[in-house]
């Protein structure tokens, strides 16, 4: 599977279409907050840094951090603005939201990053591990070629240049030596999800939920996962436990 990851094409034209998917989904997020309130492990007050992706900010993630800090966690917003892609000083303004955070709390930080701020939040955590806790990346395409995705065209508009000359191109597949979680669909119309797969390691996992990427913020299925692995004690990390009624709602993405 992770070998040919490298030629994948990006999702279909039919995938793309059921984006619209995100306005359902940020429904039922509203819906279900309740619900998932009740069913979530109480956070332990840690930091938590969540990045957007490629042309959001921080409103994107507003949502997801407004339910973390409502549950115990110091859930921030990068403050960069919109993410225009790699540019000066990006990652020396990005390590220093991340110090800023660790000294105001005395904690490492824990690391969210949607899409794009996922490949960004792979890096920093490999850069600063001893000041990461955990990183959970949504619909990032780590472990394929920078044009498995429907949005490679933008990137090279916004940033113009060539999507081939990505800072540290081939390195992002390798995980970061921190408890490392990946969410993805299988329906995402923007990644392809083949290349959002960790390889198996003692720290590593994968989580299939059914929905879109431009949702994945506020999916409730990806918030419940997301708050469970936040949840994980410090130094006792456990891969996700989909058991139980767990399954209806997070497929096992080994599946053919």
């Amino acid at each position: 599977m992770y070998a040919a990851q490298a030629a994948l094409p990006p999702p279909s034209a039919t995938l793309q279409l059921l984006e619209a998917r995100v306005v359902p989904e940020f429904g039922a997020f509203w819906l279900t907050r309740p619900w998932l309130s009740a069913v979530v492990p109480p956070g332990d007050g840690h930091p938590v840094l969540v990045l957007p992706g490629l042309l959001a900010d921080d409103g994107s993630t507003r949502a997801l951090r407004g339910f973390l800090n409502s549950h115990g966690y110091a859930a921030a917003g990068w403050e960069l603005g919109p993410n225009l892609g790699a540019r000066p000083n990006l990652e020396r303004d990005m390590l220093a939201r991340i110090d800023e955070l660790f000294e105001r709390h005395g904690r490492r930080v824990s690391l969210v990053g949607w899409s794009l701020g996922g490949l960004y939040a792979r890096q920093l955590a490999k850069i600063v591990p001893d000041s990461v806790r955990c990183l959970i990346t949504l619909g990032s395409p780590f472990a394929g070629s920078p044009k498995c995705t429907n949005a490679w065209r933008t990137y090279e508009i916004v940033t113009g240049t060539s999507i081939e000359d990505r800072d540290v191109p081939g390195t992002f597949g390798e995980a970061p030596p921190v408890p490392t979680t990946s969410i993805f669909s299988r329906t995402d119309g923007v990644v392809a999800w083949q290349a959002c797969l960790n390889k198996d390691g003692p720290q590593v996992e994968n989580i299939e939920v059914y929905g879109s990427h431009c949702g994945l913020g506020h999916h409730p299925a990806a918030v419940f996962a997301i708050a469970d692995r936040l949840a994980q004690p410090e130094g006792g990390w456990r891969t996700f436990d989909r058991s139980g009624w767990r399954h209806l709602f997070f497929p096992d993405w080994r599946r053919a």
